[in-house]
């Protein structure tokens, strides 16, 4: 209980900081990414989305192959979240490496980063919703796993969004059927583009893949874990 009263707080200030309005340098480029997005014609929009909804759900299906079962009940939320901690070390690792060499290459093998980075955070999250007793291989959690990322990787609108609904996951999972596919990849790519962009550039891409990574990784860390604390403990955190 008194390990629960803790992450009760945790969760509290983890709530405040995602519903935070971001700084004027962030809402500038997310405008100015609009802008940029209103200038792509709708079938190269339409190409990226079908493009990258195949990578995701590709990537769902070789991520739930490979994963563990469901920790079994009987686990403490402690425990749960020391093997969460652990998962995240060991995927982080793997995330730094990856950056580093394909920014080492420059352009080509940047463009590679993208797919390469999107499967270790999918499968870090499958491994997730194992550690917190949740069965992947089921539709509505790979939807939830989703949300997550979502949530990880999306502008202020989009982030509160998603957030009520994780918070409600019960209720609001009913309401759903798919993902909104065009939302889910050009949030993500507005959210990433800067910086993977820079690591484009031969020599210095690697110290920026290798930072960038380690930092997104952190990201969907955090918010993976504490979702799934939530829903572990059958929270409304506003309510808390």
């Amino acid at each position: 209980m008194e390990y629960e009263t803790k992450v009760h707080e945790e969760l509290r200030v983890w709530r405040n900081k995602v519903l935070k309005k971001s700084g004027p340098l962030n809402q500038l480029s997310k405008k100015a990414q609009t802008k940029i997005n209103s200038m792509i014609p709708e079938k190269a929009h339409h190409m990226i989305t079908e493009s990258i909804k195949n990578m995701v759900k590709a990537t769902l299906v070789g991520s739930n192959i490979t994963t563990k079962k469901p920790k079994p009940v009987e686990l403490s939320l402690y425990a749960r979240d020391e093997l969460a901690k652990e998962k995240l070390t060991s995927y982080r690792k793997t995330a730094v490496i990856e950056g580093a060499g394909t920014g080492a290459g420059g352009i080509f093998l940047g463009l590679a980063d993208f797919p390469l980075l999107l499967s270790i955070k999918m499968k870090f999250l499958f491994e997730s919703a194992a550690v917190y007793g949740y069965d992947a291989s089921n539709y509505e959690e790979r939807l939830f796993i989703l949300h997550i990322f979502q949530l990880a990787f999306s502008s202020d609108e989009r982030r509160k969004e998603t957030f009520y609904i994780i918070e409600n996951w019960e209720q609001e999972k009913k309401k759903l059927v798919d993902m909104d596919w065009r939302v889910f990849q050009q949030e993500y790519r507005d959210y990433i583009d800067l910086v993977k962009m820079l690591q484009l550039i031969p020599g210095f891409g690697a110290i920026v893949g290798a930072y960038a990574n380690h930092n997104l990784m952190d990201t969907l860390g955090e918010t993976a874990m504490n979702a799934y604390r939530m829903r572990f403990l059958g929270l409304n955190v506003k309510k808390v």
